[in-house]
């Protein structure tokens, strides 16, 4: 079986020494294969030329087992058998012999449903069974079954099955069945699996009967299970890396224009970005993400395109948006919320926002500070470069050297500086918010207020304010600037100065960022005292 190579050898190993238990323990998740390896280890010792590892597929014991009729192999669900009467039931038949074959064999599923007075009720019997009889218990959940009856088995661990081992089994189903399918299609099919051949074998039983007699195609798997398609998640990607909300909302609309469940949506949209930052992490599109060259190429290009802030951020999105729907949330308004955000980090007020924020000025600080970088490497005034040629004289009246943060990086930046200074002091940053960056020398930054915001500009300039401040902007840009306030008609960007604040309008803004409230003195009081 594939998958599963370190059980079968253990069991082939018991079975052609003789040594097989009486009671195994499978463990594993759904669709594994557990259900099937007992069966298999049942057609292995009541085949007529057995106990063997190479049944022949034709005796009347193996065809029976095959075909689910034989009265030597018992299979029973727990989740609906798990009363004590089931298992007296049980106990009573185990003490027959085998009917036509040589071994009674009991696959009894979902096991840890048994309830603890069946359990007990059973114990006995799975510690002493009658000759010639073998128990499988297989289970999802281990944990749930009492350690008693773990320490009488034979424990094997069923490991989920990689993607190329579930499209193994696909093509090999395929071909024995003489059934049309592209290769793409073989690969959705085995990644919407998520590790069981026996949802990824019934996906395919049910694109037979929806194709007919056509060739089975990505866009028929895409039909069938809902999912969206590799183009349209795409695009939503391009608008998050564009930085364009207005490109992410039609991207949502193409989307839900689908007739797709926004739902199973989100998860597509989940599993494209754990791609996307596996491809970043690894360097390569591995086998397991692997489906076409064509959208394999486009993945890798837009993992490179796509920052890694970006990418774990987009993972808390639509984790946030899953969760959401899961408490009622409708699912195609969480997916344009989702996307927005994605597109737009200034309108999302979380830390990972901010640090794509960070990130993006960051790059483009580095760019002018590797052209900085090549400058700095020019020989100096006065020193005597290679080949002891004189330097070229500046001329007079030589401009000073350039600004480290250029005006419009220091423009841009401001409004991040400003979020991160509200994560500890809301007050400071209501009032720095109205402030505007409109000069930059070497080492210093001038922000400047409206006109007739001076008190807001003495509040600035405060020293513990204009260190939290400078601080902030540090972190922001990676520079460390002195900050000079003043006041101004009109900012540089040409934006109309801001009316002043009023006391009133003070108050009220403290009252918003506190939730305070405004307690007034009581004149019956005044005139008493």
């Amino acid at each position: 079986m594939i998958g599963q190579e370190h059980v079968v050898r253990t069991l082939r190993n018991a079975v052609e020494r003789g040594k097989v238990h009486h009671a195994y323990l499978f463990v594993g998740s759904r669709g594994t294969g557990k259900t099937s390896m007992a069966k298999i280890l049942a057609v292995c010792m009541n085949c007529a030329t057995g106990p063997t590892t190479e049944p022949c597929g034709k005796c009347d014991s193996c065809v029976s087992i095959a075909k689910a009729t034989s009265l030597d192999v018992i299979e029973m669900d727990a989740a609906s058998n798990n009363s004590v009467d089931d298992i007296r039931d049980l106990r009573e038949k185990v003490a027959y012999a085998p009917v036509s074959g040589r071994h009674k064999v009991y696959i009894l599923d979902e096991a840890h449903m048994l309830s603890p007075q069946a359990w007990n009720a059973f114990l006995k019997t799975l510690e002493e069974p009658p000759p010639r009889t073998i128990f499988v218990l297989a289970t999802t959940e281990a944990q749930k079954v009492l350690p008693t009856v773990v320490d009488r088995c034979h424990r094997f661990d069923f490991g989920r099955p990689s993607v190329e081992q579930v499209a193994a089994v696909l093509r090999r189903v395929a071909a024995e069945e003489r059934i049309e399918i592209d290769e793409a299609a073989v690969a959705l099919i085995a990644r919407h699996a998520t590790g069981s051949f026996r949802d990824a074998l019934g996906t395919l039983e049910q694109l037979v009967t929806y194709a007919g007699d056509h060739r089975i195609e990505p866009q028929d798997v895409s039909a069938v299970l809902g999912v969206a398609a590799a183009e349209q998640l795409f695009d939503a990607i391009e608008a998050m890396i564009a930085r364009d909300p207005a490109q992410a909302l039609r991207a949502a609309a193409k989307l839900a224009e689908s007739g797709r469940d926004p739902g199973q949506v989100l998860r597509d949209l989940e599993v494209h970005a754990r791609e996307l930052l596996a491809v970043q992490i690894l360097g390569e599109v591995t086998p397991e993400l692997s489906v076409t060259p064509e959208r394999d190429r486009r993945l890798a290009e837009q993992a490179q395109e796509l920052s890694s802030v970006d990418a774990v951020r987009l993972l808390d999105l639509v984790s946030d948006a899953l969760e959401a729907t899961t408490n009622g949330a409708q699912a195609h308004i969480q997916l344009e919320l989702l996307l927005i955000k994605a597109a737009a980090p200034e309108l999302d007020p979380s830390t990972a926002a901010l640090l794509a924020r960070i990130e993006r000025l960051e790059a483009g600080v580095g760019s002018r500070r590797g052209l900085r970088a090549v400058a700095s490497t020019e020989p100096a005034r006065g020193s005597q470069p290679p080949g002891g040629a004189e330097p070229p004289a500046s001329p007079p009246n030589a401009p000073k050297p350039a600004a480290l943060l250029p005006l419009e990086t220091a423009v841009a930046s401001w409004p991040a500086v400003v979020e991160l200074i509200r994560n500890d002091n809301a007050m400071l940053a209501a009032l720095l918010a109205d402030a505007r960056a409109v000069a930059v020398a070497e080492r210093e930054l001038t922000l400047a207020f409206p006109a007739g915001a001076a008190f807001l500009k003495r509040k600035a300039e405060q020293e513990d304010h204009r260190r939290v401040a400078a601080e902030a902007l540090r972190t922001v840009t990676g520079l460390a600037l002195a900050l000079r306030f003043e006041l101004r008609d009109d900012v540089e960007d040409g934006h109309p100065s801001e009316s002043v604040l009023s006391g009133e309008e003070l108050v009220r803004r403290f009252l918003e960022e506190f939730d305070a409230e405004e307690i007034l003195d009581d004149p019956d009081q005044h005139e008493a005292s």
